[in-house]
């Protein structure tokens, strides 16, 4: 199984606005954008793809966290595909730190779930990287 999760913002990625504006005028009013510096609301999405089928769209509006990682995205998904496949299941996923935490290497051993080895940085490696690209 092969797995990722991308986070779709609700705002433009830059965050910048380019002006054209007359020499002297930086400050003028009609030269000034109001902006919010937080990082804005967003969704991080999640899926997964196995052997010619793939999981559910799992979507949700809060930072991933090694908790949030293992109850939604190991215990609803990856543990029932793990079921269905047998012992020659073998589970891929980013080297993004919610997915290296102690408590999820421990659901992932307790389920005797087998993580492929891969290597940091590697996004053209993964097959599901290309589904990101189509939908966003």
């Amino acid at each position: 199984m092969f797995s990722d999760e991308s986070r779709f913002s609700l705002q433009s990625d830059s965050r910048r606005t380019l002006i054209w504006r007359a020499p002297c005028t930086r400050y003028h009013q009609e030269n000034t954008i109001e902006r919010h510096r937080c990082g804005g609301a967003g969704w991080l999405v999640w899926g997964g793809i196995i052997l010619g089928s793939r999981t559910d769209l799992q979507a949700q509006s809060v930072t991933m966290t090694g908790h949030i990682y293992r109850d939604v995205i190991l215990e609803q998904h990856v543990r029932l595909s793990r079921g269905a496949m047998g012992v020659e299941f073998l589970f891929m996923d980013d080297n993004a730190r919610p997915h290296h935490a102690n408590i999820v290497d421990e659901c992932l051993q307790s389920e005797d779930i087998t993580r492929m080895d891969w290597p940091a940085y590697s996004l053209d490696l993964n097959p599901i990287e290309h589904v990101w690209d189509l939908l966003g």
